[in-house]
This record gives structure tokens, C-alpha cells and sequence, in this order.
């Protein structure tokens, strides 16, 4: 089964006009706190309250999500629109009632079995690709697991921030964890991001300079920034529509519960019949057909339309942009081929020679809306299969990236 990846949580910044200085204070019981952290969410622009609880953030015009974050208390997300900022910011924090509700009470044994999760958790979360080998996580043991057998659902939980060292890219990033969950081959994660730059001479930069302009280049927030701005074709991207049904060859979940319900019977009793496979003459011949063709593909993809245009997927309208194709879109990435890691991430890959990148976007709603820097306003509003899927966090950059810009 394909791979499925959500997006985590980000902000939402407009044209960039001018700077502005946001200026506000944070309280627990008008009591003013401090090392209270203070940040655009996903982006390098971040500060802690001093010992008056006061903080002082220079940003430029636009919205944001401003996240105000303290261990032990509740953490504030607020809308920072700065046409609207006209006095200084005042928070007050309210102590966190059983944070993370029972897992904080719950002893994490350190054992095998969460050194396995642990190792899960990094290749969902951080990613296989080249840049994830130079990523680490430098406290992990604040991350506690639990696997619901029934549902086949991973979940992973912080006590703390994680620290992430980011050595290919060159970023230490702050990362609070709200969400993460695997369900079979379906994963998701949410939290809150800020980047800060490491400290390195002028070869470490130029090399951490050249991986985040191949980390750019091919990502969703340069396809959509493209997109927009009616680029996509000239740098590399070929966008075709297809529709995903059924596949009618693939017996039902229903049938194949079924016959995997009278093998199993067929076991225990030990009864022991010959199977003609090609002629099935019985329930029990039946029932092995049936489990045998449920490794067919549950979905049936059929490309019918290519070469997309501008006006064939998105669409303005109130100085927003909504996606308006039908189904699905196949993305090529010409201008750069697959890893190596990325032929080698299953067991089953046959291919040998990489191809050029090649992902699937599938909304999960109609009117998707992506502001004018190229991101989805509802992170979760689609999901990737395909390359996006494999590149995960350790190729993220912060929302205030700019391509060939200096460290």
C-alpha cells in the first residue's frame, strides 16, 4: 500500500511590504513569566520573555501564527495579523492540567521494544532520504510510544520540545510535537516549529546553502509558489489528472475476512485437502483464491487527462487561491531524478535506474485554499503519495526560506 503523508502545522505569511515591531508581554496569575518562548510558527523568527515577561519580535506585514509556549501551561496559538496590531500583546498562561493527559504519569521503560518504536517514530518522522542519515534527535528520550494491536494504530507522544540537529541542512529546530499516528501505512503528525541556524565556517555554509536549495527545489511550497505565479512549466514541472477507483479484481475487505475465516477453521480442525488453486472446487479452494488475489491493489489509478494548465487547477477568487481540478493530481519534477534510498525504501522495489520525481496530491476536501506563498491554509486539507510522501521533515526548510539567499 502507498505510503500516505500529512503536512504539519504552519503559518500562513502575505506579500511581504514592510517590517513591523510586535511588542507584548506574557503572565501566569499577573505574575510576569520568563524563558517563555515566543515564535512564528514553522519559521527562524523566535525570542523568550525577559524577567519583566516582556518580548519584542520584528516581522513583516502579513499573518501569522504566533505560538507562546511554556512547559507546565498551556500553550496560546494566536492570529497575528499585523494590519490589525496597534498596542502591545498581553498573554496570561494557564497551568496545564495533566499534560498529555496519562502519559506524563506513565513510566517509559527504555527497553528493546521502545528502541524499535524509536527507530519507527525517526523513519516516519525524519524520513529515509540523505538528509535524514545527517539528522538527529538530540533528547529522545522525552518520547513515549503506545501500539493499539486492534486498530494497527502507532502513536508517539513529548513530555518536552524536541531538539532536532539538522547537520545537512544546517538547522537546530525546536520541534513540539502535538500529534503524530500511524494507522497501517497511513501517517500523520502535527507541531510547531522554529529553525535556528547552526554555527559553521564558509565550507559548512556553502554546502548547507546548496542542500536547502535541492531541499527547495521539487517541495510542495516550490510547486505551489510556481503554481501561482504560472511558473510550474518552466521549472520542470509536468502536472497530469487521474482518477482513483476501485479495483474490481480485488475481492471485497468483507470476502476476504471471509475466506481467511474459513482457513483458519480449515487449520485448526486439520483438515487436510488437496487445493487446486486454478480450479477451485470447494468453499476452502474458494477462500484460498479469494486471500490470494487480496494482495492485489485495493485503489485502480487512470490517468485521463495531461499536460494541465494554470487555469485547469487553480483558481482567485477574494484575493485567495482555491485548487479547483476534479480527483487528483500527478506531479513529475523533471529537473531532478530519484535517490537511490528512494527505489530502495521497500523490499519489493524493482526498479534500479531513478527516474524523475514523481508524487500524487489528494485532497481530502473540496476548495483547498493555498495563500500567496504557496501554502495550504488547512495543512490537512491533503495528503501526498509518491516522493512527497518519502520526503519528510528532514527536508523541510522554514516558511521564511528564500532561494539563493545567504546564511
Amino acid at each position: 500500500m502507498k505510503n500516505r503523508f500529512f503536512l504539519f502545522c504552519i503559518l500562513f505569511p502575505c506579500i511581504i511590504t514592510a517590517q513591523i515591531t510586535i511588542k507584548g508581554s506574557v503572565f501566569e496569575s499577573n505574575l510576569p513569566l520568563e524563558n517563555v518562548a515566543v515564535y512564528l510558527n514553522n519559521t527562524m523568527l523566535g525570542t523568550t520573555t525577559n524577567n519583566a515577561g516582556e518580548f519584542t519580535l520584528t516581522v513583516t506585514e502579513g499573518e501569522y501564527e504566533l505560538i507562546v509556549s511554556y512547559l507546565g501551561f498551556k500553550k496560546i496559538n494566536y492570529n497575528l495579523n499585523t494590519s490589525n496590531y496597534q498596542k502591545p500583546l498581553r498573554f496570561n498562561l494557564v497551568e496545564e492540567e495533566n499534560v498529555l493527559n496519562e502519559i506524563t504519569i506513565k513510566k517509559t521503560i527504555y527497553d528493546e521494544t521502545w528502541k524499535h518504536n524509536l527507530a519507527s517514530f525517526k523513519q516516519e518522522f525524519i524520513g529515509l532520504t540523505n538528509l535524514a542519515q545527517e539528522c538527529e534527535i538530540l533528547n529522545p528520550e522525552v518520547l513515549h510510544f503506545e501500539f493499539d494491536y486492534q486498530q494497527n494504530k502507532f502513536t508517539a507522544f513529548a513530555r518536552k520540545p524536541l531538539k532536532i540537529k539538522n547537520k545537512g541542512l544546517g538547522y537546530l529546530i525546536t520541534y513540539e510535537l502535538e500529534d503524530f499516528t500511524k494507522i497501517n501505512n497511513y501517517v500523520s503528525y502535527l507541531g510547531y516549529s522554529r529553525y535556528e541556524n547552526l554555527k559553521g565556517g564558509k565550507r559548512k555554509k556553502k554546502r548547507w546553502k546548496a542542500n536547502r536549495e535541492i531541499a527547495y527545489k521539487g517541495s510542495v511550497v516550490h510547486f505551489l509558489k510556481s503554481l501561482i505565479n504560472d511558473t510550474f512549466k518552466e521549472e520542470g514541472y509536468i502536472v497530469n489528472q487521474f482518477k482513483r477507483v476501485l479495483n474490481t479484481k480485488r475481492p471485497s475487505d468483507e470476502a476476504i475476512e471471509k475466506a481467511r475465516a474459513i482457513i483458519r477453521f480449515n487449520r485448526i480442525n486439520n483438515i487436510n485437502i488437496k487445493r487446486d488453486l486454478e480450479n477451485p472446487k470447494n468453499a476452502i479452494d474458494s477462500a484460498y483464491v479469494t486471500v490470494r488475489k487480496s494482495r492485489l491493489p485495493k485503489y485502480e489509478d487512470y490517468l485521463y487527462k495531461s499536460q494541465l494548465k494554470k487555469e485547469d487547477i487553480i483558481s482567485t477568487k477574494n484575493n485567495q487561491y482555491y485548487l479547483i481540478f476534479e480527483n487528483n493530481l500527478s506531479i513529475v519534477y523533471s529537473k531532478e531524478k530519484e535517490e537511490l534510498r528512494f527505489l530502495r525504501r521497500t523490499l519489493f522495489s524493482k526498479r534500479t535506474q531513478p527516474l524523475a520525481q514523481t508524487s500524487s496530491f489528494i485532497p481530502v476536501k473540496k476548495n483547498v485554499i493555498i495563500d500567496k506563498r504557496g501554502i495550504l491554509k488547512e495543512p490537512l486539507s491533503a495528503y501526498y503519495e509518491g516522493y512527497w510522501s518519502y520526503e519528510k521533515f528532514a527536508n523541510s526548510l522554514p516558511l521564511d526560506y528564500k532561494p539563493n539567499s545567504k546564511l
